[in-house]
């Protein structure tokens, strides 16, 4: 889904490009209520994840493959705001270090894969919340649901740009019909791996899974005939597993995922790549402004071997992300401490 140079005209990038700038200056305020203590390193660790298994390309077809965007997984992780921030910074990652999504087409790609992915996934998710049983298995099944619906809402996102904005002469109907039918199964992929990572993480810590936060419902005793709520619990239920081991093994996690298990990801085009070479959209694709990166097409210059340069570049864009992400997520939590301490409240 990463588009690249040329596929969008400058006038349609330009607008985009504000919808983005527009949509994270929101975020990054969102954000600051999202995150505390406890899911700011948590945010960092998302980014790092879903650039590694985005690397991991699986068949969804004949000649075609599709990967991870993770909107639904950050979003449901870590709250909406913080999610549109993760996957952002995981493609300007990959644009400006690996040139994997076109740089004047970075606002298209934000538009599309964090912006849209997010808000559909979570409006979705927080939909299917509000009807079912209210049981930590739930936000698993919604997670599910919520994923594997943003992927086709993001095909049709790019097909109404391309609609708009597009540079080559092309039926929308056919570029819609095939960006949704490759998509919807793609989309399978994104809920299996969303669904399993969320489960992972509710199993462990599911005070640290936003998406899960308030669905324990409270005993309800009946007293002298009407029903009240039972006390809450003295203590805290013991966490089966620290935040620091839980740091420790997600990153451990997309290390492998980048380094090694990425050498056996499909090498099949992804869906909008296929569709793009099907009906003549990539006509006018442009080289990538950093296509003479070291680590341009996730492999680092100069390395011969194909697995060991592969593996080289998945781990320095995953200690990267994790960095950067971080970076971020604890300078908006550290403001978001500034803004309650003592001085600021007048106390």
């Amino acid at each position: 889904m990463h588009v690249p140079d040329g596929f969008i005209d400058a006038p349609t990038s330009a607008v985009t490009g504000v919808v983005a700038a527009g949509a994270l200056a929101v975020s990054l305020r969102g954000a600051r209520r999202e995150l505390d203590e406890r899911t700011a390193p948590l945010a960092g660790l998302v980014a790092a994840f879903i650039f590694a298994v985005q690397m991991l390309n699986f068949p969804v077809a004949a000649g075609t493959s599709g990967h991870l965007l993770g909107g639904a997984l950050a979003a449901i992780l870590v709250g909406p705001y913080t999610a549109v921030l993760c996957v952002s910074v995981v493609l300007l990652m990959q644009g400006v270090l690996f040139a994997d999504g076109g740089l004047t087409a970075l606002g298209v790609n934000i538009t599309d894969m964090a912006i849209v992915t997010t808000v559909v996934s979570y409006a979705v998710f927080r939909g299917l919340l509000a009807v079912l049983p209210r049981k930590r298995r739930t936000v698993t099944v919604a997670s599910f649901v919520a994923a594997l619906v943003s992927v086709p809402a993001a095909a049709v996102a790019f097909t109404l740009i391309y609609a708009v904005g597009g540079t080559t002469d092309v039926s929308i109907g056919k570029v819609a019909t095939a960006m949704i039918g490759v998509h919807v199964l793609i989309g399978v992929g994104e809920a299996a791996i969303t669904a399993l990572t969320v489960g992972a993480v509710i199993a462990v810590r599911p005070d640290l899974v936003h998406g899960a936060r308030g669905l324990q419902q409270r005993l309800r005793l009946r007293v002298n005939g009407e029903l009240v709520d039972a006390p809450a619990p003295t203590a805290p239920v013991a966490a089966r597993t620290s935040r620091r081991t839980l740091w420790i093994t997600g990153l451990v996690t997309s290390l492998v995922l980048a380094g090694f298990v990425s050498f056996y990801a499909s090498a099949d085009p992804d869906g909008l790549e296929k569709v793009a070479h099907d009906k003549g959209i990539d006509k006018k694709a442009e080289k990538h402004a950093t296509a003479d990166s070291p680590l341009a097409d996730y492999g680092v210059k100069d390395i011969a071997d194909a697995r060991l340069s592969g593996g080289l570049a998945g781990v320095i864009g995953v200690g990267v992300t994790v960095v950067a992400g971080s970076a971020v997520f604890w300078s908006l939590r550290r403001r978001r401490s500034d803004d309650v301490s003592p001085a600021s409240t007048g106390v």
